[in-house]
């Protein structure tokens, strides 16, 4: 059980890091998402993105939706890695 919590805390860390490089392209404008990488990255990214963008539209042409889901990303992190060092502990 340790082994799965382990690799979801590791694969969440990953996808924060890919949220992460997401929001720091779309800072620069001249960025066509429709060709490669980008295009994997916003495949990646946007389902989740979207699912906050629901939640909180754009205002003002900022999206403050990835705030929300580093927020929540952070959250079950934490939740995983307590989980972890619970049943590390519990199996001595």
């Amino acid at each position: 059980m340790s082994i799965i919590l382990s690799s979801l805390a590791t694969f969440i860390s990953l996808y924060l890091i890919l949220l992460f490089i997401r929001v720091l392209l779309t800072w620069i404008p001249s960025i066509d998402w429709t060709s490669q990488p980008f295009a994997a990255l916003s495949q990646l990214t946007d389902p989740y993105l979207n699912l906050f963008r629901s939640i909180i539209p754009p205002i003002g042409g900022f999206d403050l939706s990835p705030i929300l889901a580093f927020l929540a990303l952070q959250l079950v992190s934490r939740l995983i890695s307590s989980a972890v060092v619970s049943t590390s502990y519990s199996a001595f």
